[in-house]
């Protein structure tokens, strides 16, 4: 941890010792920036107080872009300029900024949009908001938005993992967020291709606070993936991600351990007295001038995620605990306005989602279920319009079959069919009409089930004798049975037609003789 980076630390700056070159000395700029930003905020800081108080980012950003010009022309032209390049203007004016928004800070307490050090901005949401997905979810604070949606899928949907972080080397994620954030999100026009460093950053940020809260596969044996996209953008997108992707979760039904939110906060240090200021929900204006954008994810009293960018040494304990405390404070505000969203996630699986159906059969009929070759899984694919049906998970014990198809009328036709096919019947069991698959001289195959026959004996189709088979039923056709023997562990099954009759009296022989042909090709009739 700690101790094996500071080890490392002074080995690198052993080594410097022993081979490094002397630093390059900077010469410092013809105008120093402390005095021109002196010089220049004596007779403008109205002006520039004015640019950087107005409210909407938009608007703001086009006033200082004016003011910028104009002061660029009265202070970096001429021979009486006080900024001799375009560079250290533009380092001048950045200072300019930070100093007015530093000052209305510490000293007034407020902020460039008028908010008080502790205010969140105005959140509102929205759940299904794209009727068709499995879930999403739209999430607004102040003028950053996310559209997340969430899309279900099965094991197969899992993201394989190829990277330093992997464990093993099928390590697969059944749970992901990808972060998407497109230049229109800041009015900027651009290319858009692969996830850059910042992309793929955030996404994991969000991902890491999401993942505590995510289900057990035993609990929920979805793969679940979230799409953040970002349709506007004024500082802290990546925690508005993590509570849209909460909502859009909570939308596509997933059963969440509990809610989770998350916020960025900023920093104004001095350094010269150590006094600070804690922000909450900083804007980007206020991380870019302020020293320090400190994400904190989590829910109302326990933390999921953090991420610190700082620009200033002198983080004290103290500072980090004041910073942690209204984090805390801020994301209860914003889990309670979570709560309002209307129309609020609907806490279900979407009908569009696939099924998925997890049961359990005896491992002795999963070669019966299969079939030669996959024979039969292919047509119980075909015949109930499944997916897939899964008779080896990973990670599961022997037997488990898992089913998965667009509708879940089907994937459950298709489980009562496989438990149909792996029932063992039990004496008195009765299957009414049960269809007749093969006439014998001595006897019918009826089907018990799937995959299942039992014998019924040309002795057991009637009260009274009977000639040939064919004079009670014709293959192809139906019987009410009633089983009467179970034999070899269920694998050889006898049934009897007669005892289902209204004048059948138990007890009392068939009329016109005894028994024909005793067990005379019984071995055949009860194979399963």
């Amino acid at each position: 941890g700690h101790e094996a980076v500071r080890s490392m630390c002074r080995q690198i700056e052993s080594w410097a010792e022993e081979v490094g070159k002397p630093k390059r000395e900077v010469s410092k700029q013809a105008s120093d920036v402390d005095s021109a930003v002196s010089e220049i905020m004596g007779r403008e800081e109205g002006e520039i107080r004015a640019a950087v108080s107005v409210r909407k980012k938009q608007e703001r950003a086009e006033k200082l872009t004016e003011l910028k010009e104009q002061l660029r022309q009265r202070y970096a032209e001429g021979e009486d300029a006080i900024c001799q390049t375009q560079r250290h203007y533009n380092a001048v004016f950045k200072q300019l900024m930070s100093d007015v928004v530093r000052k209305m800070v510490v000293e007034e307490g407020m902020r460039i949009d008028g908010r008080g050090l502790d205010d969140v901005r105005p959140i509102t949401s929205r759940a299904s908001v794209l009727p068709r997905t499995h879930g999403s979810a739209l999430f607004t604070r102040g003028e950053t938005q996310a559209l997340a949606v969430v899309t279900l899928g099965d094991d197969k949907s899992a993201q394989k993992l190829d990277n330093v972080q992997s464990k093993t080397d099928n390590e697969m994620k059944r749970f992901y967020l990808q972060y998407f954030f497109p230049p229109s999100s800041v009015g900027e026009t651009g290319r858009v291709g692969a996830p850059g460093r910042r992309e793929l950053g955030h996404g994991e940020l969000a991902e890491r606070a999401l993942l505590p809260v995510i289900p057990e596969q035993d609990d929920f044996p979805y793969t679940m993936r979230v799409e953040s996209t970002i349709t506007e953008s004024n500082g802290s997108s990546s925690m508005a991600s993590v509570c849209g992707g909460n909502l859009a979760l909570r939308d596509a039904g997933v059963p969440l351990k509990t809610d989770v939110a998350g916020v960025a906060m900023g920093l104004i240090l001095n350094q010269e007295d150590g006094s600070y200021a804690i922000l909450s929900d900083i804007l980007g204006n206020e991380d870019a001038l302020g020293d320090m954008d400190f994400k904190v994810a989590g829910d109302a009293h326990n933390i999921s995620a953090v991420q610190m960018d700082i620009k200033v040494e002198g983080i004290t304990v103290d500072i980090m605990r004041d910073a942690l405390a209204k984090a805390e404070e801020a994301r209860g505000h914003i889990l309670s306005e979570m709560t309002r969203c209307d129309p609020p996630p609907t806490l279900e699986v979407s009908e569009h989602a696939p099924t998925i159906h997890t049961m359990e059969v005896d491992p002795s009929y999963l070669g019966m279920i299969i079939g030669s070759g996959g024979k039969n899984v292919k047509q119980l694919i075909a015949d109930f319009g499944l997916t897939t049906v899964n008779c080896n998970v990973e990670g599961k014990p022997e037997g488990t079959i898992e089913i998965l198809g667009p509708k879940r009328s089907q994937v459950l036709a298709c489980a009562d069919h496989i438990e149909s096919m792996c029932r063992v019947p039990s004496v008195g069991d009765v299957y009414k009409q049960a269809p007749v698959v093969e006439v014998l001289p001595f006897g019918c195959l009826v089907e018990t089930g799937p995959g299942s026959q039992a014998l019924c004996h040309i002795s057991e189709l009637a009260n009274q004798r009977v000639e040939t088979v064919e004079d009670v039923v014709q293959e192809g056709g139906f019987l009410d049975v009633k089983v009467i023997e179970v034999a070899d562990g269920g694998r050889k099954v006898r049934v009897s037609a007669r005892q289902l009759l209204p004048d059948y009296v138990p007890g009392k022989p068939r009329q016109g003789g005894g028994d024909r042909g005793g067990d005379r090709g019984g071995d055949r009739g009860g194979d399963r």
